[in-house]
């Protein structure tokens, strides 16, 4: 590999596909599995002082109880757009307003509603593994313009290339067996 050719970053690649599968795992330890969890909440952002912000910068969120979740918000004037944006998610859950304390009773799972759950964790599967896809397009314009440039050559561009396409197919492969875990998580009665 010549000196010029480095400039080929295939460990900012690594880096970026990283950042997806991380992105996945968050939002999936959002997704509910019959208990309340303080994280459950994470994916949700609240429209307030005229920005869309996350939810733990407008409000306190708890666990009081092993099937509650208490949300203090701070501003009176934010509990309209906390509980619309609860109501609004892929969550399912119906918040009880209280003065500036929202309750968030979490319901038994029932068969139906584990098979929506299952759905969304595969919508949030497939936008990681677009995440991936995209990180390897970019790579394999990248090593297209430098053999145009005459930086590499067509020998290793295309060894660089297999790398760039293995590693994304480790990246998905992570991603799918995340989404395997996650399924067998929330169908597990």
């Amino acid at each position: 590999m010549s000196e010029e050719a480095e400039e080929f970053d295939l460990k900012a690649l690594e880096k970026r596909m990283q950042g997806a599968l991380n992105v996945l795992k968050q939002e999936f330890s959002g997704m509910r599995t019959g208990r309340a969890s303080a994280s459950l909440l994470d994916p949700i952002s609240v429209n307030a002082y005229g920005t869309r912000m996350p939810i733990n910068q407008v409000a306190t969120v708890s666990v009081p109880e092993p099937r509650m979740i208490s949300v203090q918000v701070w501003d009176k004037s934010n509990v309209s757009a906390v509980e619309k944006a609860i109501r609004e998610s892929d969550l399912g859950l119906n918040p009880v307003v209280d003065g500036t304390t929202l309750r968030l009773p979490i319901p038994e799972m029932n068969e139906e509603r584990r098979r929506e759950l299952a759905k969304v964790c595969a919508k949030y599967a497939e936008q990681a593994r677009v995440a991936v896809r995209n990180v390897r397009r970019d790579g394999m314009e990248q090593l297209k313009k430098q053999e145009k440039e005459g930086i590499i050559g067509k020998d290793e561009h295309h060894a660089l290339a297999d790398d760039v396409q293995a590693l994304t197919d480790k990246y998905i492969g992570e991603i799918d067996a995340a989404l395997a875990d996650k399924e067998k998580e929330i169908m597990q009665v």
